[in-house]
């Protein structure tokens, strides 16, 4: 398992991959690999492997708690210290102030964008599609975290040659940021653009005074033997993007 460098003493950031040594086999080619999700079609008991595999090898990191989400596309953002929801929070932003707590995001071409602060006191991760990150995903948590985040990591996402959108897409976030024009190239028909989510995330995070944002030089759906895409392939798995405090 690979983490970030250049983060606060004791935060710990990575995103899963494809390729797992422990991976289980699947009877369903399309979900070969590390899949993570549940809401794939995969056997509920070798994904649930698979996440135990995780929180054990968190477990060496001091980790006791991993919490994952119900993922809508939303603006919704939550904050868990001490509570153990009983049902599955619905959402697509976590943010915690509790050490030995991960927070988990999944994707398959959307952007994972996770956050923190200087002090390494509060940490949030979120999961931003073209939806959410129009919406307000990005503002959404930062107005949910207790102190303003100083760093954010940009993981895995579909690049711009390979994300083909229409003028609505291109329009929802023009509109509210006239600046973000630069963020997308014409397409070869009339009325489709080539969008580029790691630039528009680094626009807002600045914009919202975030000042080191890492990471963004990767595409899913190109990295074919490291990450799921879920343009690539609809039927796939997913990876899932972490963080926690030591």
């Amino acid at each position: 398992m690979q983490f970030v460098q250049g983060l606060p003493q004791g935060v710990f950031v990575g995103q899963t991959q494809i390729q797992h040594p422990q991976a289980l086999p699947s009877a369903q080619a399309e979900l070969a690999g590390f899949n993570l999700a549940l809401h794939v079609n995969d056997d509920p008991k070798r994904v649930q492997k698979h996440r135990m595999m995780l929180l054990d090898e968190f477990s060496k990191y001091g980790v006791s708690k991993i919490t994952w989400m119900t993922q809508t596309h939303s603006t919704i953002c939550h904050t868990i210290n001490e509570q153990m929801p009983l049902e599955a929070l619905v959402g697509d932003g976590l943010v915690t102030q509790k050490k030995a707590h991960a927070l988990m995001m999944m994707t398959a071409d959307c952007l994972p964008v996770v956050l923190g602060n200087a002090q390494g006191t509060e940490i949030a991760n979120l999961h931003a599609g073209w939806r959410g990150l129009a919406g307000g995903i990005i503002e959404n948590t930062i107005a949910e975290m207790q102190t303003q985040p100083s760093w954010a990591w940009l993981g895995a996402a579909i690049s711009q040659p390979c994300f083909e959108i229409g003028a609505e897409v291109k329009a929802a976030f023009c509109d509210k940021y006239p600046e973000l024009v630069d963020a997308f190239k014409d397409g070869e028909k009339q009325g489709k653009y080539y969008a580029d989510l790691y630039a528009i995330a680094r626009f807002i995070l600045k914009l919202n005074g975030v000042e080191h944002v890492f990471g963004g030089e990767q595409c899913s759906y190109l990295q074919d033997q490291d990450f799921y895409s879920y343009r690539r392939s609809a039927k796939t798995g997913r990876m899932a993007t972490f963080v926690f405090m030591q």
